[in-house]
């Protein structure tokens, strides 16, 4: 059977293309489980965890008994109370035992205490169910590994803390009374956060479970040269022409290397873009222009991923200031782990610290964001009102007009928000023109923003549109000096985009200004520039 790229589940080597993770397990099982560490495989969702987790199985089965339990799998109705969780629990570990390659003499003095536990008449509470796992343990030939998949997925209950507080007690006691060698947990919340998932009434709660996990400092984001390695397996068998390295680092480009955002690309790519007229060639479709459209793709869809981002910032208002603080006023926010909305947004996958500084964590988020962020102010949005209604002034022959684009913003922007003071231009003037241009290119082109050169003084927005890109520098005035300065990073970007022209709108608070827009010319390089 011919191997796809997955986003559903579990990745296979043998079923799908996918980066190749033997070197993620030798490091896992040599800096955390051969050591017979506690510790938490916490990432944002989709990042593939429950991958690494089946992986690892694999990668320890001949040295280990690995008992793999999901979470997920035993449902809210098992964490009602004690009884029912230790029989639940137990029932996953026999089910793991019966699913893993060990002699049959040794399976059943393992799973001999497991079965009496289990009997009707068996006192079943936490405390019968760690001696019984701990005489498991004992029986054991070799080393038993405990991974537990989604392991906050039902934390919101008294009996998880419990189970975790006595799984606490028993390991740190591993050396009297035999228990897991190493455990393994796997969700979203590091075990640290799960708190942030209780009511406040079990604050009191918080203390034991959480302080022996190791931290996890392994990377599971995926870089271009496994973005490479991965698209060359693809390209032995397809034969599409694709130069593989320019392709793989224009993937990684909008991903970061997000394990769901990399595959969910390849995947439109390979199945989708062929359909569509222009894209019959491998070549076209393997390349900058067919990765633009396969992001334009992505983002129109619905997805968890997408819509845990969107639910996340309503729960928590001061995260999404903070996220729209950096989007839109080119905030330059110091990354500190002790800040909550941070911490938060570090902990979901949505923010990074990039040298001392948060940064959104790949463009396809940050793109998302800015959607979501515009839309909520799209209905009161009175410049947003005039660019929907003249959008079609704009198209012309299917190619974007962006000199008259700026010609008119000019116009609408002078008119709207001429009187508005220095402070709301600076906090706003880059999100009203993002609101002006979404209309114009929605449903045909992509636009992004430049993190490098976002800041409160200046913002580079790229626009794909019709297979053309358009370079649109956006900054706050700070003087002649300053604005040749900008002149000049405009051309180098230029150079780099390999254009001839590119746009600046400078929002200009000298009261001797010229309001309009002109044209510069440098060399062979044209920049269009708007003040307002």
């Amino acid at each position: 059977m011919a191997r796809k790229f997955n986003t559903e589940g579990q990745c296979s080597p043998k079923s799908h293309y996918m980066v190749r993770l033997e070197e993620r397990m030798r490091r896992i099982k040599d800096q955390y489980v051969d050591p017979g560490s506690y510790f938490v495989i916490n990432r944002g969702r989709q990042y593939g965890k429950t991958t690494t987790l089946w992986a690892l199985r694999d990668y320890l089965k001949t040295q280990y008994i690995v008992l793999f339990v999901d979470f997920q799998l035993l449902g809210t109705a098992k964490f009602r109370n004690e009884t029912v969780f230790s029989k639940g629990f137990v029932r996953k570990v026999i089910d793991a035992l019966l699913n893993i390659d060990v002699e049959e003499d040794e399976r059943e003095k393992l799973l001999k205490p497991l079965r009496a536990f289990g009997r009707e008449d068996a006192c079943a509470d936490l405390d019968e169910l760690f001696v019984c796992l701990s005489e498991m343990c004992r029986e054991s030939s070799r080393p038993v590994v405990l991974m537990i998949d989604e392991v906050d997925s039902a934390s919101n209950n008294q009996v998880f803390i419990d189970f975790l507080a006595q799984l606490r007690g028993y390991y740190l006691a591993r050396k009297v009374s035999p228990i897991f060698h190493s455990v393994i947990l796997a969700g979203v919340y590091d075990i640290k956060n799960l708190k942030l998932k209780l009511r406040s009434d079990e604050e009191h709660q918080y203390n034991s479970p959480w302080n022996i996990a190791a931290r996890f400092r392994i990377e599971m984001s995926f870089s271009a040269e496994q973005i490479a390695d991965m698209l060359g397996e693809y390209e032995q068998d397809q034969c599409t022409g694709m130069e593989v390295a320019a392709v793989a680092e224009e993937i990684y480009r909008y991903t970061s290397g997000y394990p769901y955002l990399v595959s969910a690309i390849c995947k439109i790519l390979d199945e989708d873009l062929p359909e569509e007229r222009g894209f019959q060639d491998a070549g076209r479709t393997w390349a900058r222009e067919g990765i633009a459209e396969a992001v334009k793709r992505l983002l129109r869809e619905r997805m968890p991923l997408f819509d845990s981002l969107i639910r996340q910032t309503d729960e928590y208002p001061d995260m999404k200031q903070m996220l729209q603080a950096i989007l839109f006023q080119g905030r330059q926010i110091a990354y500190n782990p002790d800040a909550k909305d941070i911490e938060l947004a570090t902990m979901f996958g949505y923010v990074v610290d990039r040298d001392g500084r948060v940064q959104i964590a790949n463009r396809i988020f940050e793109m998302r964001l800015y959607n979501f962020f515009l839309s909520e102010a799209e209905l009161t949005s009175a410049i947003y009102k005039i660019a929907d209604q003249e959008k079609t002034q704009f198209i012309v022959d299917g190619q974007l007009d962006m000199d008259f684009v700026l010609e008119r913003f000019v116009v609408h922007f002078t008119d709207i928000y001429g009187e508005n003071d220095r402070k709301f231009i600076e906090d706003y003037g880059r999100k009203l023109f993002l609101l002006y241009l979404k209309p114009i290119i929605n449903g045909t082109g992509n636009y992004y923003i430049e993190a490098q050169t976002r800041d409160a003084k200046r913002t580079d927005v790229i626009v794909d549109y019709g297979g053309i890109q358009y370079v649109i520098e956006l900054k706050i005035w700070h003087g002649e000096e300053y604005q040749k300065r900008g002149e000049r990073q405009l051309q180098e970007y230029l150079e780099y985009y390999h254009l001839d022209k590119g746009y600046m709108i400078s929002f200009n608070f000298n009261k001797k200004k010229e309001v309009g827009v002109k044209k510069l010319c440098f060399g062979y390089q044209i920049i269009v520039e708007a003040v307002v």
